[in-house]
């Protein structure tokens, strides 16, 4: 596929999502705007998809990906860069590199922040740990507790950044591993509750840190189902306050705009995901007023 073609070959549903806001009132010229740009769930895809791929044919690829990232930075400066985990295991080559080459090309994108998913602990703790040196970019889990761990250390709870006079605040969070990963891959790395823990985020970064945005990169799921009780972004986006985005993964839940959500107070929370493998870039521009308003669109690129 062509760059012109892929970049021209966006989803054309377009969610605008005005907190209660129409998007048509954000045209002056003191309106600040911020892109979000996510991935999850890349599982060491680096490559296309070969052209005989009987689902995505010719599709994904970093090379593709870093083009099209390029393309929207000079476009729009204001931009963050964002991961919610699994970046590890699925092709040869986190096989023969153990994860190398995906951090550094990561890194060569300039992505700003990733959380941890599952599948980041299929080396092991030792083996993730082993690639940290290969990432210039954040480790964002604030329920996952290292302290025990060699990797005490080389994650944050949370990451404050500030792009075109807006302060963002970024903070992961990570799916229970008891039950999904073997013990001894995340030795005594502790699982604490999503919720709480999202709360005491939310208070630091927007009562504390007066934050203008609230993003959770979460590796939770998108929805169960099945598992009506187990946690998920649309159940915890119902329980939690002051989150703006939620960008989800591990669950390969492709979605051609943000779900709304109500959370807990009755204010609308965006949850986005875009599916797998890198087939897909995720993008989410936030316009801001004078009075730090917000009003957002949101659709998936093919890549």
């Amino acid at each position: 596929m062509k760059r012109r073609d892929f970049i021209e070959k966006t989803a054309a549903s377009t969610a605008i999502l005005g907190f209660g806001l129409s998007l048509s009132s954000f045209t002056t010229p003191d309106i600040k705007k911020l892109t979000i740009l996510h991935t999850n769930d890349v599982h060491s895809h680096i490559d296309p998809f070969p052209a005989d791929d009987p689902r995505n044919p010719n599709m994904g690829g970093v090379a593709r990906r870093a083009s099209l990232i390029e393309k929207i930075r000079k476009e729009d400066t204001s931009v963050l860069l964002l991961d919610a985990g699994d970046i590890f295991q699925g092709t040869p080559y986190f096989n023969y590199y153990g994860g190398e080459l995906e951090f550094k090309l990561m890194s060569m994108m300039q992505y700003d922040a990733s959380t941890i998913g599952n599948h980041d602990f299929d080396n092991g703790i030792e083996g993730l740990y082993a690639q940290m040196p290969h990432a210039k970019f954040e480790f964002l889990s604030a329920n996952y507790d290292f302290k025990n761990t060699m990797m005490d250390g080389f994650v944050k709870p949370y990451k404050i950044f500030i792009k075109n006079g807006i302060k963002i605040g970024v903070f992961g969070i990570g799916i229970e591993l008891d039950g999904l990963v073997d013990k001894k891959m995340y030795q005594e790395t502790v699982y604490n509750d999503p919720v709480e823990t999202a709360q005491e985020m939310v208070r630091i970064l927007k009562k504390e840190q007066k934050c203008d945005l609230i993003i959770c990169l979460s590796h939770l799921g998108y929805n169960y189902k099945n598992e009506p009780n187990k946690i998920s972004d649309l159940k915890f986006a119902a329980l939690t306050d002051d989150i703006d985005l939620i960008i989800g993964g591990h669950t390969h839940t492709f979605l051609d705009k943000p779900t709304v959500v109500k959370n807990r107070s009755g204010n609308d929370v965006l949850v986005n995901q875009v599916g797998c493998y890198g087939i897909n870039l995720g993008r989410i521009d936030f316009y801001f007023d004078s009075n730090k308003r917000k009003a957002s669109e949101g659709k998936s690129i093919i890549v």
